[in-house]
């Protein structure tokens, strides 16, 4: 292996700033940034912090060029510009590494052809360009990274990569056009422990070099051991700026949220007692240990973590969207084994996906359609859609629910965020299932829309059904649920009733299991491909 220093970092200094002034990104009504004030200096490690759908990749966007659509100043070297492609911000010195790294990959050309993928968008300019040099620029740029890859791998498919590898590739490459802000989206997330160490060892060196670096990570050992400074955002908004030694408790606090004079009393809380689903020794992720788990009719579970803490995987799991790595479901006490969706829903469960633009609304039909679609065989008579029938689900659901519109024939387009989500919730829990599972179902909607969500769950549950609400925030996950439970790197740090605890408690949780460390590495490995 080649142990290779990273090289200076030109044009860095006082002037190597990226600065951000009342930066506002708006799709639709929706308001996901709001008036960001940030300042990246040179030198620097900056960890960006906050919780789904708190503003962190939207903000990526802006200042890497992949999102023009922007209000406010952007400066770079103390120049306003107006970031419009990622290549202009690359011209700018500005590159970015996504988290999702087969997006940076081309399928066809070889590694080595990756690495040095600007060098073929320039072609023009070196037309002679050989084999043997792009070997050699290649494996420069690995060495940056402390790495020294094959000739048989330089030449293989960079497709052919394991996730791994492939993210290193990204890097390297990011790093080869000598940036003077890097932004890191989960940069860990793929990679060994050895390799998570070369890495900080190298953004260590490359911050002594004047570089700038963003580094996003809901890995908190990863930060407190590498960042310099910690912001976190919280509905898209910039809620804390901090220096070390960091607060971890309060940085917490400002992800999760705080207590505010907006919290409700809901009420006594509801205790259930049947056992509608239950996860038994179910393996989250192929790290974690096992799990089990019970949702009980008569009451709304909330279950609480940050990115990467298994939300989304309960719900895949007993929506019918994936499979245990291991383990066993239960519903109603029998044997649950959903294959696709449509088992799930015939068995009485139904979820209310996170990402409702995608896969929750139909844009460019009607609220009606968008109620009455997964239902035209409840809605039909002798092989026929009553429109009758569709029309009274509708009106349910507009009613139940205080859904803001000109009627059921208006456009799913001309909605709010928030009344688009209540018709989204409102189309499966007007099934009236036995358990209904919702993945952030409050992201984007203002807090009288996700009172009257939480009041038709609440109805929901008293009605002898399950609820299970997924959030990764704390002031919701307390206005609506009746018992808690924490997760942290897919296991259970606190299951608790709402009653029991607060939220000192639940940071504690979140708290207790936030900092791990890297293990002893093995030697590096080469590439599988």
């Amino acid at each position: 292996m080649t142990n290779a220093s990273p090289a200076p970092v030109e044009g860095h200094g006082a002037d190597g700033v990226v600065s951000l002034v009342g930066v506002s990104v708006a799709y639709g009504s929706n308001l996901v940034l709001s008036d960001v004030d940030l300042e990246f200096r040179a030198g620097e490690i900056t960890a960006l912090l906050g919780a789904n759908g708190a503003g962190k990749s939207t903000l990526i966007k802006a200042v890497s060029g992949a999102n023009s659509r922007y209000t406010g100043q952007i400066s770079v070297a103390g120049v306003a510009v107006h970031l419009s492609s990622p290549v202009q911000a690359r011209q700018l010195g500005i590159s970015a590494v996504h988290q999702k790294v087969a997006d940076g990959i081309v399928p066809g050309l070889s590694v080595a052809e990756n690495l040095t993928l600007d060098d073929l968008a320039r072609a023009s300019r070196q037309p002679f360009r050989n084999s043997r040099s792009a070997l050699a620029d290649a494996r420069a740029a690995l060495a940056t990274l402390g790495h020294d890859w094959s000739d048989s791998v330089l030449h293989h498919d960079a497709a052919r990569l394991a996730i791994s590898d492939a993210q290193l590739l990204v890097l390297a490459r990011a790093l080869r056009g000598r940036p003077r802000l890097l932004i890191l989206d989960e940069p860990t997330s793929a990679l060994t422990a050895a390799e998570a160490e070369r890495l900080f060892e190298v953004l260590r060196a490359l911050r002594a070099t004047g570089l700038s670096i963003v580094y996003v990570s809901h890995r908190f050992g990863e930060i407190e051991a590498l960042a310099d400074r910690v912001v976190v955002l919280r509905d898209g908004r910039v809620q804390s700026d901090s220096a070390r030694p960091f607060a971890w408790h309060d940085i917490l606090h400002d992800m999760l949220g705080r207590a505010t004079e907006l919290d409700h009393d809901r009420g006594a809380t509801s205790r259930g007692t049947e056992v509608v689903a239950r996860l038994e020794r179910v393996t989250l992720f192929p790290e974690s240990a096992p799990v089990d788990l019970d949702v009980r009719s008569g009451e709304v579970l909330g279950v609480l973590g940050l990115i990467g803490a298994g939300k989304t995987e309960i719900a895949e799991l007993l929506g019918g969207l994936a499979t245990p790595l291991s383990g066993s479901l239960q519903l109603g006490g029998a044997p649950y084994a959903p294959k696709r969706p449509g088992d799930a829903i015939a068995a009485g469960v139904v979820l209310v996906p996170e990402d409702r633009q995608r896969q929750g609304i139909l844009s460019g039909w009607s609220l009606e359609q968008n109620v009455t679609l997964p239902f035209l065989r409840a809605s039909s008579v002798l092989g026929l859609v009553s429109r009758r029938r569709e029309r009274e689900r509708a009106a349910g659901v507009i009613d139940e629910l205080g859904v803001v519109t000109s009627g059921p024939d208006a456009s799913i387009d001309d909605l709010s965020g928030g009344n688009q989500q209540k018709v989204v919730v409102g189309r499966w829990l007007s099934a009236r299932p036995r358990l209904a599972l919702l993945d952030e179902p409050f992201r984007g909607v203002d807090i009288a829309a996700r009172r009257e969500i939480g009041a038709r769950l609440g109805s929901l549950a008293a009605a002898g059904a399950a609820a299970v609400v997924l959030s990764s925030d704390v002031d919701e996950i307390f206005e609506v649920a009746d018992r808690i439970v924490v997760l942290v790197a897919g296991e259970i740090a606190l299951d608790r009733y709402a009653d029991e605890v607060d939220r000192s408690d639940v940071i504690g949780a979140f708290l207790g299991t936030a900092h791990p460390d890297h293990p002893d590495s093995p030697p590096e490995r080469q590439p599988h491909v």
